[in-house]
């Protein structure tokens, strides 16, 4: 058992996202919604407007949403998600990470991160991304401890409490998802 791990509560436990989570996870997305340039949404959204994405995230396949929870709490979730809609970028994910306020800083993050990158490792996926909304380092050493490495970045592309917002992207390669060498680029 890694530091990681014995630093969040035996009582955790990571799980595929269900639609019973949906209040709360919306609940937990509107709080970085509100109070934080993290994500770009303006508004809060209702459950019944994130239903779709709950639905986008089967228990298979390249599009994962796990959740970790502790006597039936919510207190963070991962998910792997289309990065673009065009047909050619299906084996390129975007990932997320949302934790509760309060659980932070004690492994929860890694645990869930650990966890989606083993649920991926069998899927057809080449390429993670991560959109990171500056300044936020604990989000970039998240990231990088995961493998993932500086893309670009973009400049002053959200506006959101009366200022411009830079987003970091970095990306992580995959693992080869057993296509013969002549089919990979």
């Amino acid at each position: 058992m890694d530091q990681t791990t014995t630093a969040v509560s035996a009582g955790i436990r990571i799980r595929a996202g269900e639609e019973r989570d949906l209040e709360q996870l919306t609940d937990l997305y509107n709080h970085y919604v509100t109070s934080t340039p993290i994500t770009f949404d303006i508004e809060p959204v209702h459950p019944r407007d994130r239903r779709p994405w709950l639905a986008g995230h089967p228990d298979t396949g390249r599009h994962r949403l796990l959740v970790a929870e502790e006597a039936d709490t919510v207190l963070g979730y991962a998910t792997s998600s289309p990065l673009r809609p065009k047909q050619a970028y299906e084996t390129s994910v975007e990932t997320s990470i949302y934790l509760a306020p309060g659980h932070g800083g004690r492994g929860l993050g890694s645990r869930l991160y650990r966890a989606l990158f083993e649920a991926l490792a069998g899927e057809d996926v080449h390429r993670a991304y991560a959109a990171i909304t500056l300044p936020n380092e604990a989000s970039l050493r998240l990231h990088e401890r995961f493998g993932f490495r500086p893309a670009g970045i973009h400049r002053e592309v959200g506006r959101k409490f009366g200022a411009y917002w830079d987003v970091a992207w970095m990306e992580k390669a995959l693992p080869e998802d057993g296509l013969p060498a002549a089919a990979r680029p």
